[in-house]
């Protein structure tokens, strides 16, 4: 159909206000506006190219933004928020309600719209093929995920042309006969996105797709949005945190403040500037710095993402950025006692059938040759593992955790013990519960499986727990240590934390926490839910603490609190400085001597999983970089001398940059 006049907006939003729940309902919930006042247009042409980013820090609202763009969330005036494009004859039948023409794939571990993409325990996505539920990814992407499904509408009928294109573009021709729950954590955001596109949408909101994926991958998936973007086919709006770099094709942000209110919008340069002024006015004493829109997540705003990596300098420049760096003073710094071994992998090959997943090469260790996985860990060291997506990160992790079948087979020792009984041996084997007790685990994979219904206090007390739904274990000092964490990560933790500068700088006594009994793991943001299973791995100082994309998701002030107590506890905290800048002091609870929970010793060993070099503990110093899987080349080992997170040649060096 043509238009004799221009085409009408996709989403056209006029001076909205948004709520959660009616603003005249009764509700013991907090029901804050969202958005006053907003204004947003999402025209349905592509010239002039419009390609929406919404920017912004923890809890600011990046998901309640995208939810609210497809019709969630209560409208005030009703009338403010309209689809008129969906109402000419250009959008099939279909496609005519929002809900439909505009599809939404966030990777919070919710799945789509089903829960094909979780497994039922941790273990299964490891055995063979047993369940009638272990859909395959084509199943999936084609939709057949029901075991007694309707009759299918001839409009639901997906065009093969575009089912190929689509797993070409996403590089998922090789999985498509593996169980959904077989694919790895960036195989399946791939695998999320390719369902979306198969869906033919109007729009696609993608929230935080960059989040998990190794920089390869990045690199390579920024351009196939923008292909699909400058086409329409279909329109994209990305979110993404402060410290994400930009795509080079996008041309208009939102900045979003941290209590679900507009920053900044419009265009991407002219936004830039805003915010840029806004930070010299605050560093020059011109301006007071605002509650809700904090210098220190601004400064890492404004890289760009291109097709050969990013570029370009933050918002302030790299100068101003480092400066802006937290200081370790230097007792922070304290040599490390390496221990007696508590991870021995003696040539380890993960296989199905005749694919091997891990260890598909060969290493020289002691002038002989052997096949597999060769690898050590002792208490004291602390461990980054690091490679592409689908390399065998996470399941070399399952094999710590005991929860992969193959563990019993296969030469590992773990606390010096084996799987299985050994000839000869009268020391008994350990059992699963044995190790899953001395083992403190964060993943997306355990994210997956937390049950949603159960309150923030039992997510963390679960740590003392057998499994995800049985009662804690716990005594006096326990229950001590529940209690510091939930005061000291109130702020980040609390929905309804009404002060979080004051909460953060308290961290100790004084926090009524009627609030972690309150509220359910589920209603709790994303960003919140990751916080919650990083202190219900580190809580009881296992011996062992795996944190596999433990702070994915996170701002980077989040970030930095979490990994400041991974190494130091309630021992150490962050201060404000004048300018703005934040340096690592003494708390008050380690004044007072009432410190509960300590931060790393060197009785536990360490292993971290991150493709974000920002999210990599500063006390990380041996790397292991496996390599694309079925390859032939072998995993490479490391020390690194500086601090990952701050050493940019070193990460160039772990990926072969």
């Amino acid at each position: 159909m043509r238009f004799a006049l221009p085409r009408p907006p996709v989403i056209n939003i006029a001076n909205g206000t948004f709520y959660r729940h009616h603003p005249g309902a009764n509700s013991i919930h907090p029901n804050p506006a969202l958005f006053t006042n907003l204004n947003f247009t999402l025209p349905s042409t592509t010239e002039p190219p419009t390609h929406w980013y919404v920017v912004g820090p923890s809890l600011s609202g990046k998901t309640t933004f995208l939810q609210l763009l497809r019709g969630s969330h209560i409208c005030f005036p009703p009338a403010a928020r309209s689809y008129p494009y969906l109402s000419t004859d250009a959008v099939p039948h279909r496609l005519k309600v929002p809900h439909k023409a505009i599809q939404y794939v966030g990777f919070n571990n919710d799945g789509l719209a089903s829960n094909v993409t979780i497994s039922p325990y941790m273990s299964a996505r490891y055995e063979s093929r047993r369940e009638n539920t272990d859909f395959s990814l084509r199943d999936f992407l084609l939709g057949n995920t029901e075991l007694n499904p309707l009759k299918p509408s001839p409009e639901d009928d997906m065009d093969p042309a575009l089912l190929d294109r689509v797993v070409k573009d996403l590089n998922l021709a090789q999985l498509l006969d593996l169980p959904v729950t077989f694919l790895s954590n960036g195989q399946g955001r791939r695998a999320r996105i390719a369902r979306a596109l198969l869906t033919a949408p109007e729009v696609l909101l993608l929230d935080e797709p960059f989040m998990g994926l190794d920089p390869p991958t990045v690199a390579g998936l920024s351009p196939l949005l923008h292909g699909l973007a400058g086409k329409a086919s279909p329109r994209l709006i990305l979110s993404a945190r402060p410290q994400d770099p930009i795509p080079d094709w996008i041309t208009h942000l939102v900045y979003l403040r941290g209590n679900c209110q507009i920053g900044a919008i419009g265009e991407k340069q002219t936004v830039l500037e805003e915010l840029r002024k806004y930070v010299r006015q605050v560093w020059s004493g011109t301006s007071k710095e605002e509650e809700t829109l904090r210098v220190h997540s601004l400064v890492h705003l404004g890289r760009t993402l291109t097709a050969k990596g990013i570029h370009g300098e933050p918002l302030m420049g790299e100068e101003a950025l480092k400066a802006g760096e937290p200081t370790i003073p230097q007792d922070a710094r304290v040599s490390r006692q390496i221990g007696e071994p508590v991870v021995e992998m003696d040539g380890c090959q993960v296989q199905y059938r005749e694919k091997i997943a891990l260890g598909n090469w060969k290493q020289q260790i002691n002038g002989k040759v052997q096949d597999g996985l060769v690898w050590t860990v002792r208490r004291g060291e602390r461990w980054g593992i690091f490679g592409p997506n689908g390399s065998g990160k996470t399941t070399i992790v399952s094999l710590i955790c005991s929860d992969h079948p193959q563990t019993y087979s296969l030469p590992i020792k773990l606390f010096g013990r084996s799987r299985l009984l050994e000839p000869g041996s009268d020391q008994l084997p350990l059992t699963f519960w044995d190790i899953q007790a001395r083992i403190g685990h964060s993943s997306p994979e355990l994210h997956q499986h937390m049950p949603r219904h159960i309150t923030v206090r039992q997510v963390v007390e679960n740590a003392w727990a057998d499994t995800f739904g049985s009662k804690a274990k716990l005594d006096d000092q326990s229950r001590e240590k529940v209690k510091a964490c939930l005061q000291w990560f109130e702020a980040e933790l609390n929905p309804a934390c009404v002060n979080p500068t004051e909460s953060a700088s308290l961290g100790q006594e004084g926090s009524d926490l009627q609030w972690a009994d309150h509220y359910m793991f589920g209603e709790l943001s994303f960003s919140a839910q990751r916080v919650a299973l990083f202190l219900r791995a580190i809580i009881k100082n296992p011996d062992i603490v795996v944190l596999d994309e433990a702070c994915s998701g996170m701002d980077d002030g989040v970030r930095n609190r979490c990994l400041l107590f991974l190494e130091h506890g309630e021992t150490k905290t962050y201060a404000k400085q004048e300018d703005g800048s934040e340096t690592i002091v003494e708390s008050e609870a380690s004044k007072s001597g009432t410190v509960k929970v300590g931060g790393l010793n060197d009785n536990q060993a360490l292993i971290c999983i991150s493709h974000i070099r920002e999210e990599i503990p500063d006390c990380i110093r041996e790397w292991i970089c496996l390599p694309e899987a079925n390859s032939g080349k072998p995993a490479r080992f490391g020390v690194s001398e500086a601090p990952l997170g701050r050493d940019e040649k070193s990460w160039r060096q772990i990926w072969g940059m």
